[in-house]
């Protein structure tokens, strides 16, 4: 997330370059994500993951090889950044379904804060980290892809950790006619629809990560320290409220609340873009990483409550291509704007455009807008996870 953006800036200098990694990933998000919810709706999910979790710790190797090597090749970057996309199509939205798979409903939204809590220590500590190892002599970018490579041993022990979650009984059978089923699904429900669009009008116009590299360079003298605290400030925002996130579960209307923190966002990167000093440049990213975790709770609540297991693999792999696909797409488009005006207008422009998609989408899409979540209570049956080497459970 840190080191593959920077590598791109500093070989090329360009945020248009910097964007582009957006379509390098993608297009493999947008064309295998929804197969591989297909697929994992009728396989064992935690077996699928293990797979995936193997082929990418292998991709992070390849980034440290070519960065040792000094190979300085744009166009490597972009095709291990694809493969890289192409395996966290499958694997990041089959582990979305081991949420509701484990955890009674009426424990969904809190399971689902305290996973979004573990993402924003992740996004808070890694940037600042990656950021404090590129800038020691010696150390550098390959230092970050060699960490990258190595931390998937932690993330291959908790999912060999996990009970088998086999496939749903009324499971279709997977490819592209099972897949298209899962797309008219959510087409039939105006309040999947609405959560999807509500997202991907954050992620498409509010997110100017490829702007990062040229607005620190402009602002700060391109110290990656700097670089490294812009990403880290979301995170600390996020890390904050999905701290305090006890009381969304008693929240009715997430719909609503979801256009809200959507609104939020786009506010907020508007705020970043006028932002003189560093302190209120990190302030307003916090801002925006708070919103985007209540954005996401509630996103993830609506999706989980409202779609039947035998669909899960399915829709959940349809926000995954939302929610990446959105990001790509909003990082090549501040790119794009930000070579052809400058990155201040280009960040300032998607903020505003942001909170003006989120009162067109309540508006045009009422039924979500007054989504009210109805919780069910009833215990799930819970499989027995597999024994530890040492025989404890």
């Amino acid at each position: 997330m840190f080191a593959v953006p920077l590598q791109v800036y500093e070989i090329t200098r360009s945020p248009l370059a910097v964007g582009a990694l957006g379509v390098a990933e993608m297009i493999p998000t947008v064309t295998i994500g929804l197969l591989g919810g297909a697929i994992a709706d009728a396989v064992d999910r935690r077996k699928l993951v293990l797979v995936t979790t193997g082929c990418s710790s292998a991709v992070s190797a390849g980034l440290a090889a070519q960065a040792f090597a000094g190979l300085r090749s744009v166009w490597l970057l972009y095709a291990l950044a694809t493969v890289s996309a192409s395996l966290s199509a499958i694997n990041a939205p089959v582990r979305q379904t081991f949420i509701p798979g484990l955890l009674p409903a009426d424990q969904l939204t809190a399971g689902l804060a305290l996973n979004r809590l573990s993402f924003q220590i992740m996004l808070t500590a890694g940037p600042a980290l990656a950021g404090l190892i590129t800038a020691v002599p010696g150390l550098g970018l390959p230092a970050c892809y060699l960490l990258d490579a190595a931390s998937f041993a932690g993330s291959l022990y908790g999912v060999v950790r996990l009970p088998d979650l086999p496939r749903s009984a009324g499971a279709a059978r997977p490819g592209p006619r099972a897949a298209a089923a899962g797309v008219r699904y959510i087409g039939r429900s105006q309040v999947l629809a609405g959560a999807f669009l509500a997202d991907l009008a954050a992620t498409v116009f509010g997110l100017p990560v490829a702007l990062f590299p040229a607005i620190n360079a402009e602002r700060f003298g391109a110290d990656p320290r700097t670089l490294g605290l812009f990403t880290t400030a979301i995170g600390v925002g996020g890390l904050v409220s999905a701290a305090l996130s006890g009381p969304v579960g008693r929240i009715a209307r997430q719909g609503r609340a979801m256009l809200c923190a959507v609104a939020v966002w786009g506010a907020a990167f508007a705020g970043f873009a006028i932002a003189t000093t560093l302190w209120l440049t990190l302030v307003t990213l916090a801002i925006a990483g708070a919103a985007d975790t209540f954005t996401v709770v509630f996103r993830g609540t609506i999706v989980q409550q409202t779609t039947p297991d035998e669909f899960r693999g399915r829709v959940t792999a349809a926000e995954y291509v939302v929610g990446a696909s959105g990001g790509q797409l909003g990082n090549l488009e501040a790119g794009a704007l930000g070579s052809l005006t400058s990155p201040t207008v280009s960040a300032l422009t998607g903020g505003l455009v942001t909170v003006a998609a989120a009162v067109v989408i309540g508006w045009a899409l009422p039924a979500f807008a007054r989504y009210r979540s109805q919780p069910r209570t009833e215990p799930r049956q819970h499989p027995q996870p597999h024994p530890s080497p040492s025989g404890r459970s």
